[in-house]
């Protein structure tokens, strides 16, 4: 049986501020009024981050909007949330942070069937002059897209 994917909000300025290096897929451990506030897609991946604490990893400045009839059950919208990955997973990834000074992402947030999940990337920081280069790359690709499409008329 296959499961349907449907995606909930993309982090595009991680894009824009770092290399991806590899992404690992993650489950999050959420509260009822949140998952609500989901399917609503009232989320907001921007500033987000992730750290591994004792062995455990935590999505940090991820933004989930209260839920509109959730009253006293809603939970801080800025509150730090677990992520759930096998530890095996966790210790090669935290061994791999500490040598080479990279970051831990958060891509996109998305369904897989009735569970959350979350594309996590393992990063490198942009500098000012790769930002460049690739905007430049993407007008460059844009203008032959355009130049292509005219003389196809």
């Amino acid at each position: 049986m296959k499961e349907s994917t449907k995606t909930i909000a993309q982090n595009k300025k991680a894009h824009h501020d770092y290399f991806v290096l590899e992404s690992y897929e993650a489950g999050i451990e959420l509260c009822g009024t949140e998952v609500k506030s989901l399917r609503a897609g009232r989320v907001n991946l921007k500033d987000s981050w992730c750290n591994i604490v004792d062995g455990e990893i935590f999505v940090n400045g991820m933004h989930i909007s209260p839920y509109d009839h959730g009253n006293v059950f809603n939970k801080d919208p800025m509150r730090v949330r677990r992520l759930l990955m096998h530890k095996k997973e966790i210790l090669k990834l935290f061994g791999t942070l500490q040598q080479q000074g990279l970051s831990l992402i958060p891509i996109s947030l998305y369904f897989k069937g009735s569970k959350v999940k979350m594309q996590v990337g393992l990063c490198k920081g942009k500098k000012l002059y790769d930002k460049r280069a690739t905007m430049a790359e993407r007008d460059a690709k844009r203008n032959i897209d355009r130049a292509l499409k005219e003389r196809q008329y």
